[in-house]
């Protein structure tokens, strides 16, 4: 008996990469899984994989960010396994450019994929655990999103990655706070690994080791947490964002108030640079954006 056990999990973005690694830990600890990803032969492969092993998948090639599409997965993840407990948002896509040079399909198409991704079905899934709820049943739900340190820090030629992925943090913040009262979690995380999305640039960065030592960047080192936050085990933790990668994992320490001054009368503009060079010596200062 796995921790996820009698759980069915949908993975989006899971024929590859970071997703197929959560599918498999999924599947291993007991959980049914949809295996979503726009590469239908790619989720038919880690449904193979997970079969081989005695698991139960299926695999689906619908479009996450339009709402007829998502809820084609949902009705196609309940025909097959009976119910939805567990949402894990992970798909996403790379447009990077610079800001001065980025167009407006750049931002468009990337900005639809994570966060209109990351609505669409979690609105269709959190309507249907709300009705549960309301109707008496209890209701342990979760969702999982995925940021990332560009979207906590910035990053460098991802401008529209980054107003994404921090997005996406303040969205998992205000599902906690909501959805509580349904029985739903919704955590975030901000993941470094192996994929086909940091090959391009991390790939030198982030190869496995030939010398047979810890592979640091394998997508799987982070698959266990993301298991954790979907099962039974997490119900206490909701709104928070973990950084993950290998062996390490953290919570992000968000934007908080700082340091204040207070007049209690209005500020003249000149009367500003003094106040503001105080408050910044005193403010802890900020990570610096990746690139930098």
């Amino acid at each position: 008996m796995g921790i996820c056990s009698g759980r069915t999990v949908i993975v989006t973005g899971a024929g590859a990469g970071l997703g197929r690694a959560y599918a498999l830990a999924f599947a291993a600890e007991g959980a049914n899984v949809v295996v979503n990803d726009i590469k239908r032969e790619a989720a038919e492969a880690v449904c193979a994989e997970i079969a081989a092993k005695g698991g139960q998948a299926l695999a689906n090639s619908d479009d996450i960010a339009r709402m007829d599409t998502a809820q084609k997965i949902v009705d196609a993840a309940v025909a097959r396994f009976g119910d939805v407990q567990v949402l894990v948002n992970n798909a996403g896509i790379v447009r990077d450019r610079m800001f001065a040079s980025l167009t407006e399909q750049d931002w468009d198409d990337v900005i639809r994929v994570h966060l209109r991704g990351h609505f669409c079905l979690a609105s269709i899934l959190v309507r249907r655990w709300r009705d549960q709820s309301k109707a008496g049943a209890k209701v342990d739900a979760r969702i999982v999103n995925t940021s990332s340190g560009a979207g906590l820090q910035g990053s460098v030629g991802q401008s529209n990655y980054a107003a994404a992925k921090g997005g996406i943090a303040a969205l998992t913040l205000v599902q906690a706070a909501e959805l509580g009262r349904y029985g739903i979690t919704a955590n975030a995380l901000a993941p470094a690994a192996r994929t086909g999305m940091t090959e391009p640039v991390f790939g030198a960065v982030m190869k496995k080791p030939d010398d047979g030592s810890f592979d640091f960047f394998d997508p799987a080192n982070v698959a266990p947490l993301v298991v954790w936050l979907g099962s039974p085990l997490s119900r206490q933790v909701s709104g928070r964002v973990f950084e993950v990668a290998g062996g390490q994992v953290s919570v992000a320490d968000g934007w908080r108030t700082g340091p204040m001054r207070d007049k209690k009368s209005r500020w003249q503009p000149a009367e500003l640079t003094e106040v503001v060079d105080a408050l910044l010596k005193e403010a802890v200062p900020p990570q610096k954006v990746y690139g930098t």
